[in-house]
């Protein structure tokens, strides 16, 4: 009993080392790379079986151009092979004037901000009522700002306003003249406008064409029987209406 309790100690300390190594083998150290350039980098981490990855770029008046300013994780932290370190690259000091793109169309302020070598970082939109969509309202930084941090520049730019949408009314048994205004005071157009048939008419029709009275025609006196697009129906501004009328 002695002996197997023995084996079981040895066994059980075995599988603790065993799964010890298996967690702890595969680390290493992250490596200090603030103030290395960029095949520097490259080389140190990569002899250590990790990746590299350039996340922002920053102006600096202190550390020169193309040199890492940041990293993460720390250097001394333990990862795992694999893992990725990420890191800010300095752009040095700010060379780009930053220029006055307020009221171009957003692709042109973006051919202006590239031709620099700048970038749009947050592009927002603002529908306004009058303004024409696609059109920069606000930049930031501002224009001929000194002492930015990054090459990238934010636009408030105006998108095109949604149509207003209206439930149709119905205009039937209402005259037609009063029809007319209430449409282009709403926005609306009017259509055609065309003659119900009656049992009149039909009888006309079965007759001889030669007795049969001069059709009748609209006017503002007319009564509307239907109309297209029908009563209850969501219709956008300056939409078509077509009538009927007798």
């Amino acid at each position: 009993m002695l002996v197997a309790l023995v084996l079981l100690v040895v066994a059980m300390v075995s599988a603790v080392v065993t799964m010890s190594f298996a967690i702890h083998g595969d680390e290493v150290t992250v490596p200090r790379l603030l103030g290395l350039g960029m095949s520097e980098a490259e080389r140190a981490v990569r002899s250590l079986g990790l990746n590299i990855l350039v996340e922002r770029q920053y102006y600096s008046p202190d550390t020169p151009e193309g040199k890492i300013m940041t990293q993460v994780p720390a250097a001394g932290t333990k990862v795992r092979r694999g893992y990725q370190v990420r890191v800010a690259q300095s752009l040095g000091p700010q060379r780009a004037a930053i220029p006055d793109v307020l009221g171009e169309s957003g692709r042109a302020a973006d051919l202006n901000l590239r031709r620099r070598g700048l970038d749009i970082g947050s592009l927002a939109y603002l529908p306004i009522e009058g303004v024409p969509g696609d059109q920069v309202l606000a930049q930031s930084p501002p224009p001929n700002a000194s002492g930015i941090s990054t090459p990238r520049i934010n636009l408030l730019v105006t998108s095109a306003s949604p149509s207003r949408s209206f439930v149709m009314p119905s205009f039937v048994g209402q005259r037609l003249g009063t029809v007319n205004l209430s449409l282009l005071d709403a926005g609306f157009h009017v259509g055609n406008v065309t003659m119900a048939a009656s049992l009149a008419d039909a009888a006309t029709a079965a007759g001889s064409a030669a007795s049969a009275p001069p059709p009748q025609q609209p006017s503002p006196a007319s009564i509307v029987v239907s109309q297209n697009p029908p009563a209850g129906q969501r219709v956008n501004a300056g939409a078509t209406v077509n009538l009927e009328v007798r």
